[in-house]
């Protein structure tokens, strides 16, 4: 009962469902490798950036000393925003304060946009590596009792082997699954903590800003 006996033994069908876990295991990892990397930096850089502008003795002073520590473009894409056009378009309707919240608010889910890319894939690889294998399975244990039945070599040692080998599509389909969960979790809770600090730098720069021009 091996990887090799199965394969050898498998259909196209078996053999197709274990490419298609193959490839939802390999793209997980390299969602989570490349978004762990990623967010490790944005969540050194944002408290940096934050500090750097706060330390600063202008606005336009505080946004060249941000583009030093901002590295993955998660915090200046917010002070960018509030560089508003003046005059003739709806853009620029309304008093500062709401203009200041409405260019904020899409600026930010912008930044919260590139780094929520991958999780769509780790939840897809999560909920649905667990049924491919259980489909392999379900084939790969039809199609061994048909054999053997037409074989006439029904018996438990006879059944015992086969069997054995189609619940490998079970074990692989976990296998799958459990990182992709794990990874979705942790890093959805990473980014939980990174839109936490923005949405306060973001609240705190608009009120700057904003009674900036009473």
């Amino acid at each position: 009962m091996s990887l090799h006996a199965f394969l050898l033994h498998s259909d196209g069908v078996s053999r197709i469902l274990a490419l298609l876990l193959l490839g939802l295991s390999v793209g997980s990892w390299v969602v989570i490798g490349w978004k762990w990397r990623l967010l490790s930096r944005v969540a050194q850089d944002v408290p940096r950036s934050v500090a750097a502008f706060w330390q600063a003795p202008g606005f336009e002073d505080a946004r060249q000393r941000v583009a030093q520590f901002d590295r993955d473009a998660s915090v200046l894409p917010l002070l960018d925003a509030t560089l508003m056009p003046l005059g003739g378009t709806l853009a620029s309707s309304g008093d500062r304060h709401h203009q200041l919240t409405r260019v904020l608010r899409d600026a930010m889910q912008g930044v919260l946009r590139r780094l929520q890319w991958g999780q769509v894939w780790l939840a897809t690889a999560g909920s649905t590596s667990p049924f491919i294998g259980l489909l392999g399975t379900v084939w790969g244990i039809f199609n061994a009792l048909t054999g053997m039945a037409d074989a006439g070599q029904l018996s438990i040692d006879k059944v015992a082997g086969p069997v054995g080998e189609a619940l490998i599509m079970t074990a692989a389909g976990l296998a799958v699954a459990i990182p992709a969960v794990l990874g979705y979790n942790l890093l959805g809770r990473r980014i939980g903590q990174i839109e936490s600090s923005l949405e306060g730098f973001a609240h705190d720069v608009r009120a700057l800003l904003a009674d900036s021009v009473h």
